[in-house]
């Protein structure tokens, strides 16, 4: 019989870059590149990049919070 985890130990899937970039619609090279300099929540398993959806999340979340509004009305 399988032992089911918990809810909070289960794992979420792992996105690829070429999940993201359709996720955030933006080009795979865009993705690449912000990963490389640490503007997006990613880590490297191996040589490749994976990205946590939840993080990605949270991270657009700040990103709306910290964008400059036009005061122009």
């Amino acid at each position: 019989m399988k032992k089911k985890q918990p809810a909070q130990l289960q794992q979420e899937p792992l996105m690829t870059l070429s999940d993201v970039a359709s996720f955030l619609q933006v080009a795979e090279r865009t993705v690449y590149l912000w990963a490389q300099r640490g503007m997006i929540p990613s880590f490297k398993l191996g040589n490749v990049w994976r990205f946590k959806r939840t993080d990605l999340e949270r991270w657009i979340e700040e990103c709306k919070t910290t964008t400059p509004r036009s005061t122009a009305e």
